[in-house]
């Protein structure tokens, strides 16, 4: 277990830095408390980012402590498409982004990438594990999409994991070393409403749900593993509940996170501070055992 290092606070105006520095080489972590759009267009000097994994609100009129999920269309998509052309800009050579979003937003998330500068990889479909949203007049709902591009037409880093899915029903044989992940990710349980999240789902005291968008640690692990090496700074402009750089720190990455919610913020600084049982990674690490070189992508497999 790695010792447990200081967290420094440093509040300036609206905005707060927390700088998590271990010792002996381990990663650096800035969360951000504030807004996404305003730090990335003041701010010119952003280290080189690696990876990008944004998950923004999706305009649902959810209910946001400090943010209006019901935004004129227009004025939303504006506030993506500076999101993403800052980001291009503090991209490393061949860096990634990895843009989600619900399914219905597809088009306008590829015309968003494609007018800020990125190329277009992959459109993963990450499937649902649980009952699709049933709709009228149409197929029910039961995937997102997450659209994969590059600064560049080559990535910079994309590790080939390999896994060991369980074997469709009409599979005879075990794969003798597994498969390499395709562009469907059927494998990733989301965290879903009410008390069938589990344990990795954060909760107040009271029971409830701190954050009802909240990202799987297998999603996140499955995005760093792919396209960072160990070192390399991890983005991600909605922090939310800090999944990115929960999963960041634990292999060896550095990364930055912006999030808007005071509360959230507190919540990203103790998961970084000690890492729950439900965040470690390292309970995945038999599911890309197949994959070549998989201790230089992963690093040590171990928490804080």
């Amino acid at each position: 277990m790695r010792k447990e290092s200081r967290v420094r606070v440093r509040e300036t105006r609206t905005e707060y830095v927390v700088t998590k520095n271990g010792k002996h080489g381990s990663p650096h972590h800035e969360i951000i408390c504030g807004n996404s759009v305003s730090y990335l267009s003041a701010s010119s000097d952003l280290e080189k980012i690696d990876l990008t994994f944004l998950d923004p609100p999706f305009n649902q009129n959810k209910d946001y402590a400090h943010h209006d999920d019901n935004m004129p269309d227009e004025d939303y998509w504006q506030m993506m498409k500076t999101v993403c052309e800052r980001t291009y800009h503090a991209t490393s050579k061949g860096g990634a982004i990895y843009f989600m979003q619900r399914e219905k937003n597809t088009e306008k998330v590829l015309t968003c990438l494609r007018d800020t500068g990125w190329t277009l990889q992959n459109l993963i479909i990450w499937k649902k594990k649980t009952s699709a949203v049933p709709c009228n007049g149409r197929y029910g709902k039961h995937y997102q999409v997450i659209a994969y591009a590059t600064k560049g037409e080559k990535a910079r880093v994309f590790n080939r994991l390999r896994i060991s899915p369980p074997l469709p029903a009409n599979y005879k044989y075990e794969r003798k070393n597994g498969m390499f992940v395709t562009d469907v990710w059927d494998d990733i349980r989301e965290l879903t409403s009410g008390y069938f999240a589990g344990d990795e789902a954060i909760r107040t005291k009271s029971g409830e749900r701190l954050h009802k968008q909240q990202s799987p640690i297998a999603l996140l692990l499955r995005i760093v593993l792919s396209s960072t090496n160990i070192g390399d700074l991890v983005f991600d402009p909605f922090a939310g509940t800090g999944t990115t750089l929960v999963v960041a720190h634990q292999l060896g990455r550095n990364s930055l996170g912006i999030e808007l919610d005071p509360k959230n913020v507190e919540c990203i600084k103790e998961r970084l501070a000690k890492v729950r049982e439900a965040d470690a990674t390292k309970m995945f690490h038999q599911d890309y055992k197949f994959t070549s070189g998989l201790k230089k992508i992963w690093g040590r497999c171990e928490t804080l």
